[in-house]
């Protein structure tokens, strides 16, 4: 018997298969915060795992919404939200020397997470608007580095280094995606990289600085700065090819190993569950992200092709940044995992991207891929 024979036809076309790959990463999440905190459900595994149904049927809800409307919203969502980003500038909570957040009365959000998703949309559908024969010319430039570099720049005086780095990396993707030029996009990396001692000198704070400096010579401050990368390397490398057991990470519980529980899971997870776990964990990431990929491949017009490999390409981000962060194979830039750190912004962003590619998905086809 066919599912859609047991089920309302809505429920049998969702993908069932991308849905429980997210369930089977964020099951594992709240197992591995459920060790990071001794072995109980509190603080961490209850609420992530409450927060991880919220988001997962927030994801399902906009898989619903019409593909054609994420075209219709994304200058205008764009908009509010760069003047979100204002009004965090003006009127945003500070917090931990940050100042990320709005908060309207019981609520507290921060605008840059729904940036991560909207400057994906903004950049495609200018690109959709533009005449094809455009694509190589000037005016095919300015513009989306302007929809870019506005929010970018915001972040950046937050400051929210990575966030900063998502925003631009997204709207890059989809730029290239589009058609601009290769050779522009060599000459701007050279042109970034003769300007990265110039902002490591003089634009960034002294912690990131610090955090710069570290990344190439960890062994300079290793009780200092360099704290964290040490221990998630011991904590990474003591696990081996199947790790010291669930519940038996010494760095972790012996709280050796900082924010073990948010930006530097992946060491907690890797320590229990060794190179195993983590090949099995980046292989479910993959598979996530090569079904956004041919997503995009099977989307009916040009926004949606643009739309979804952006918004695939900003979960790679999330995976790869956090990943190359944690082995110290790049700057400490305070990047999640989705769906195993604890929190909640890159759950929310990260199943915002999936519920628009689950719209795509439907729009581009009758049947779910998976």
């Amino acid at each position: 018997m066919r599912l859609g024979e047991l089920v309302p036809a809505p429920v049998a076309r969702l993908p069932w298969g991308v849905l429980l790959l997210l369930t089977a990463i964020g099951g594992f999440g709240t197992v591995v915060l459920f060790s990071a905190a001794g072995g109980s459900v509190t603080p961490w595994a209850s609420s992530q795992a409450l927060r991880f149904c919220i988001f997962m049927g927030m994801a399902i809800t906009l898989s619903w919404v019409p593909a054609r409307i994420w075209a219709a919203i994304a200058l205008p969502g764009y908009a509010i939200t760069l003047a979100a980003l204002f009004g965090v500038e003006m009127l945003g909570a500070v917090r931990g020397g940050s100042q990320r957040w709005l908060e309207l009365g019981p609520i507290r959000i921060q605008p840059s997470e729904f940036m991560k998703p909207f400057i994906v949309l903004a950049v495609a559908k200018f690109y959709d608007m533009l005449p094809p024969n455009e694509t190589r010319k000037f005016g095919a430039i300015w513009p989306a580095a302007i929809l870019i570099g506005l929010p970018a720049g915001l972040v950046m005086l937050q400051p929210d280094l990575g966030t900063a780095l998502m925003i631009t990396g997204g709207g890059v993707v989809v730029m290239f995606l589009a058609g601009i030029p290769l050779r522009l996009f060599i000459g701007g990396a050279l042109g970034l990289a003769l300007f990265i001692p110039l902002a490591v000198n003089y634009l960034l704070h002294d912690y990131q600085r610090n955090r710069v400096l570290i990344f190439l010579n960890p062994e300079n401050d290793p009780l200092g700065t360099g704290y964290h990368i040490s221990q998630s390397k011991i904590a990474i490398g003591s696990g081996g090819l199947f790790g010291k057991g669930f519940g038996n990470g010494s760095q972790v519980h012996l709280d050796y190993l900082p924010e073990g529980h948010t930006d530097f899971v992946f060491a907690t997870m890797a320590e229990e569950w060794g190179m195993v776990g983590g090949l099995l964990l980046i292989l479910a990431f993959m598979l996530l992200i090569r079904w956004g990929m041919n997503v995009a491949h099977r989307a009916p017009d040009r926004f949606s092709r643009l739309a979804a490999a952006g918004l695939a390409t900003t979960i790679f981000y999330y995976v790869a940044i956090n990943l190359m962060m944690v082995m110290g194979l790049a700057p400490v830039v305070g990047i999640p995992l989705p769906l195993v750190s604890f929190g909640g912004s890159a759950q929310m962003t990260t199943l915002i991207c999936v519920g628009i590619l689950m719209s795509i998905n439907r729009a581009s086809t009758r049947q779910p891929s998976w």
